[in-house]
């Protein structure tokens, strides 16, 4: 069964245009340090579950393209590079603690800017919109993927 979730990059690290000009329009999605996010993607992600892709501490955060699950679960590597800001020294290489997937980008689309996404009723429940919710990957329901693509145009 197909799953939806709502993934944030900060477009200086990667943004819907450099997951466009990456080989195959697909990044890994490195660098998650938070245990539910990570158990997500490790755990519950499959490959061709939808994504929405939303860029986040930014002027103006929002869902900027639709995008699918590309990979089975794998180690993130920057946890081991010692030059990285995701270096982890606990983990290691034959117990990696953090996992990541791939992403491929399936259509760019308008800014659907968060005060937006707030001001649509229908959106009222979405997990991203929960005062005090900061998780970088969250589960979308059926129902608002389906109203998001359509308003999208995806």
């Amino acid at each position: 069964m197909v799953q939806y979730w709502l993934m944030k990059s900060e477009p200086d690290e990667v943004s819907v245009d450099d997951a466009l000009a990456a080989p195959k329009a697909t990044v890994p999605w490195t660098g998650v340090r938070n245990y539910q996010a990570r158990n997500f993607m490790r755990d519950v992600m499959r490959i061709d579950d939808g994504v929405l892709f939303y860029h986040s501490s930014c002027a103006e955060p929002g869902i900027v393209g639709i995008a699918r699950v590309a990979s089975t679960p794998y180690p993130d590597p920057t946890q081991f590079e010692r030059s990285s800001p995701y270096f982890d020294p606990a983990s290691k290489q034959e117990s990696p603690r953090w996992s990541l997937v791939d992403v491929q980008v399936v259509k760019k689309t308008r800014n659907l800017t968060l005060p937006e996404m707030r001001s649509i009723p229908g959106l009222a429940d979405m997990l991203v919109l929960k005062k005090g919710n900061r998780l970088s990957i969250t589960p979308v329901e059926a129902k608002h993927w389906r109203f998001i693509t359509k308003l999208l145009g995806a």
